[in-house]
């Protein structure tokens, strides 16, 4: 099994602005893999330019809101590359995508670090934030996935939320599942 990293992954547009998006990574050895799943900007972007920051947002409301319609995310310019970067981030990568391979549904870049920083200390891990992650990425995969299995998935993570989460984990958490319970209603 791979080691997956879900971040924030910015790349940038024909028109100069960036597209900001959730995105795992793949890690293999020194080198990260950037699988995204076909429709996506991305893979016209980093065609053209090959270039990607990679943060950790210190806060999941990012990768919510981002999921859900909401504008909650600041970017800076990034050190190395011509990119953006999460303002407010534990930490980023800047990549180059070195190799590219093709494929119907999800294509490969293969991605060396030309840079890498620290911007503050990671201080631990909250089992509500690691909920909403999951209730996250449960909620690009709608259209795949059974509607039980979701809701059965939902429930189990409710669990850690309800346990464990402070006002910023409670707020991502009720964005995510307003967009699953509006993805069922229709």
């Amino acid at each position: 099994m791979p080691f997956i990293l879900e971040t924030i992954v910015a790349t940038k547009n024909a028109d100069g602005s960036f597209h900001v998006r959730p995105y795992g990574l793949h890690q293999d050895g020194e080198d990260w893999i950037f699988l995204p799943f076909r429709p996506s900007p991305a893979i016209e972007n980093v065609e053209r330019h090959p270039y990607l920051t990679v943060s950790a947002p210190s806060d999941v409301r990012v990768i919510a809101g981002l999921l859900t319609g909401r504008d909650v995310v600041e970017t800076v310019p990034a050190d190395v590359i011509d990119g953006v970067r999460l303002k407010d981030t534990t930490g980023h990568l800047e990549l180059e995508a070195i190799s590219f391979v093709d494929h119907e549904l999800r294509p490969r870049f293969r991605c060396r670090v030309l840079h890498q920083a620290a911007h503050r200390p990671f201080v631990g891990y909250n089992r509500a934030q690691a909920a909403v992650l999951e209730a996250a990425i449960l909620s690009t995969r709608l259209g795949m996935l059974p509607q039980e299995k979701v809701e059965t998935e939902i429930e189990y993570l409710r669990i850690a939320v309800e346990k464990c989460a402070g006002a910023q984990e409670q707020e991502a958490w009720d964005w995510i599942v307003e967009k699953i319970e509006a993805h069922y209603r229709r």
